[in-house]
């Protein structure tokens, strides 16, 4: 059978046909037939289960978002200040009236207003959520990102399985013990093709550059540099794959219609959202996109409304994207930050970081919309109904996306790391 490079590029996008899914017809006949045996049969489908085209964009709002400001408005307490509550389009369920777009998508989406943590120190907080561990000397714990990586993607791409827009991310992480392989691809600016990514004097030069510094290393390599230059060659082995593909297209989001990025909105964060879908589209296995700006100690509602403005129609037109074509019945879409606000107002008209309740809305990958998880007293002081810790939201996106959450990885000293630490998965939400 004649396979050219370009068939092959176009059935791995999700949203069609793909390479792994012929390859599984073609291994499953050939199993019929006898050709393959049962050990060979069970490895192959193992692989074809790890590599389901299952996908996560994490939408991460550094500095923690007001939960009162976003989806769990009080506007009959004191508490909620100035923000109302508007109707969604689904019975019964209100958000904070600075989303109006997002009200529109409330069928696809679960909010949980019970999520609660101990943790209300930025740093750690953004690790906690990140990792699902609390800081540690001794361990680099991996991200999610990184985790979901490993257990997802493919390992035959040249784009990077795991990338990061926007934002700061300043203790986010990365790989951690799982190693630089896992490490994101930082995208800082959406709206522009990636920094130094194009070889400067073409690509037979270049490739020769790449094998002098390799041969340059091999003396290093040789006495104690060993892991060293390993890590070090892998990640120029892996840009230079990446930059040297036809798929460095995907960062370009002038590729798409005017009127695609018109309904994204012409900003930052509009631009990021595109061009997670764009990855997501081109079988990237996790993207996060960040937007700071939530640690509103002061002034908060007319920051939230900003925030608010931000996020609503580029969100709104990720999800509606995700869906037209495909890809939300096999994408988790996280919406959170690292803790929420006080429900009390401090004196300069803001919120100040408040773990003990806060929310976090979810949509696709198997995720029931269109309904609201736990619950907070009237003053949105304590959670009342159904609490949910960071393990528990960890246990729950591993369901959704297919992954082992017990599945073990070892730190250099050879302690054992779960993926995930304790907790149990949300199960009204499947």
């Amino acid at each position: 059978m004649l396979w050219s490079h370009q068939t092959d590029v176009s059935i791995q996008r999700r949203g069609g046909m793909r390479r792994r899914d012929f390859l599984r017809g073609v291994t499953a006949a050939a199993f019929a037939a006898g050709v393959v045996g049962w050990q060979d049969w069970m490895l192959l489908r193992a692989d074809d289960l790890k590599r389901r085209g299952k996908a996560c964009i994490l939408l991460w709002m550094e500095g923690g978002p007001s939960q009162f400001e976003t989806f769990s408005p009080k506007p009959q307490h004191e508490n909620g200040g100035e923000t109302k509550a508007i109707a969604t389009n689904v019975s019964g369920i209100q958000i904070a009236d600075n989303l109006p777009k997002l009200a529109q998508h409330m069928h696809e989406l679960a909010v949980i207003r019970s999520v609660t943590s101990k943790e209300g120190n930025h740093p750690r907080a953004q690790q906690l959520l990140h990792t699902g561990y609390l800081p540690n000397p001794t361990v680099k714990y991996p991200t999610f990102g990184a985790l979901a990586t490993q257990a997802l993607a493919e390992k035959d791409t040249a784009l990077p399985a795991f990338c990061r827009i926007g934002g700061r991310f300043r203790t986010a992480g990365g790989g951690g013990i799982l190693g630089v392989e896992y490490d994101p691809f930082e995208i800082t600016n959406p709206e522009k093709a990636p920094a130094y990514t194009k070889p400067s004097h073409g690509a037979d030069r270049f490739a020769k550059r790449l094998d002098l510094m390799k041969r340059l290393e091999a003396d290093y390599r040789a006495a104690d540099g060993a892991q060293v230059v390993a890590d070090h060659q892998q990640l120029y082995d892996k840009t230079a794959r990446m930059i040297l593909s036809p798929e460095m297209k995907t960062f370009d989001i002038e590729q798409e219609k005017p009127s695609v990025i018109d309904a994204y909105g012409r900003t930052k964060f509009g631009a990021s959202c595109l061009l997670a879908r764009r990855l997501i589209e081109a079988g990237v296995t996790f993207v996060e996109v960040g937007l700071n700006g939530w640690d509103t100690h002061q002034n908060n509602f007319a920051e939230c409304r900003r925030q608010c403005a931000t996020i609503d129609q580029p969100v709104a037109q990720l999800l509606t994207e995700l869906s037209e074509r495909g890809l939300l019945e096999s994408t988790l879409v996280i919406w959170m930050g690292e803790f929420g606000r006080t429900p009390r107002i401090n004196p300069r008209a803001g919120r100040d970081h408040f773990p003990r309740a806060f929310n976090v809305a979810l949509a696709g990958a198997g995720i029931r919309g269109g309904q609201v998880i736990g619950a907070t007293d009237a003053a949105g002081e304590q959670v009342t109904d159904h609490p949910v810790t960071v393990p528990d939201l960890f246990r729950t996106y591993c369901q959704a996306l297919g992954i082992d959450p017990n599945t073990e990885n070892m730190t250099p000293l050879g302690r054992p790391i779960k993926a995930v630490d304790g907790g149990k998965p949300i199960a009204e939400l499947f």
